[in-house]
C-alpha cells in the first residue's frame, strides 16, 4: 500500500535493525485518515472471503480493524490482555510472548462473542515472529470458528512471522512490507526487488 509506505518513510523511525517506531500515526498517536484507508484496503483484499467478525488485539490493532470492520459491516472483537471485572463469563484464554517488550501476556475473548460459523478476519498492526497472530489464531480456534484470513498492517518481512503463518496454510496480506531496517532507513519488499531489476 504506497500510501502507507510513504507514510512510514516520512514519519517512522527505525530505532535500529529489528524496531521501527511509527507511533506518531499507528502505536500512540493515531491518523484517523490513513486508518480508514488500510481498513478500505482490508475490507479489499477479503472482500470474498465471507467475513463475519474481525479479531484484533489491544491496543494496537483497535484503530485498523474498527476501519476495517466499518467497511466491511462486521463486528470486531479485541482481545483483553488485563483481567476485566465486568468480563465474568466463559473466557478463551492463551499466551502470547512479545519480543518489542521482552515479557508474556495472557490475552483472552470472550466465547460468547465467536460461534463456530463465523469467519474470522483476524488483524493486527505488525508482524514479525508471528507469537500475537498464532495467538488470536488459538483462541479463534478453541470456538471452532474459522480463520479465513490475517491481516497485517505493517510486516517485517526479515523475520519468521508471517512465513510461519503462511506454512500453517493461512492466507496473510500485509500492507507494508519491510525487507531491512538499517542506519535509520526502511527498505521495503519491492524496493529490494526493484534494485536487483
Amino acid at each position: 500500500m504506497k500510501l502507507l509506505e510513504e507514510r512510514i518513510k516520512a514519519d517512522g523511525n527505525a530505532l535500529n535493525e529489528n524496531v521501527l517506531k511509527v507511533d506518531s500515526f499507528l502505536n500512540h498517536q493515531i491518523d484517523p485518515q490513513l486508518m480508514n484507508e488500510i481498513g478500505k484496503e482490508f475490507a479489499s483484499l477479503f472482500a470474498n472471503e465471507g467475513i463475519t467478525k474481525i479479531v484484533t488485539i489491544e491496543t494496537s490493532g483497535i484503530a485498523p480493524a474498527v476501519m476495517a470492520g466499518l467497511h466491511m459491516n462486521v463486528p470486531v472483537i479485541f482481545a483483553k490482555k488485563s483481567k476485566s471485572l465486568t468480563l465474568f463469563e466463559a473466557m478463551l484464554t492463551t499466551r502470547v510472548y512479545s519480543f518489542t517488550k521482552q515479557e508474556s501476556n495472557d490475552i483472552s475473548i470472550s466465547k460468547k462473542y465467536i460461534s463456530e460459523d463465523d469467519r474470522i478476519l483476524i488483524i493486527d498492526d505488525f508482524i514479525a515472529n508471528g507469537e500475537a497472530a498464532l495467538g488470536l489464531v488459538n483462541l479463534v480456534e478453541m470456538t471452532n470458528a474459522k480463520v479465513a484470513g490475517i491481516g497485517i498492517v505493517i510486516e517485517k518481512s526479515f523475520q519468521p512471522g508471517a512465513q510461519k503463518l503462511k506454512d500453517l496454510g493461512f492466507r496473510v496480506e500485509s500492507l507494508a512490507r519491510i525487507a531491512k531496517l538499517s542506519n535509520g532507513e526502511v527498505t521495503f519488499v519491492n524496493e529490494k526487488v526493484e534494485e536487483l531489476v
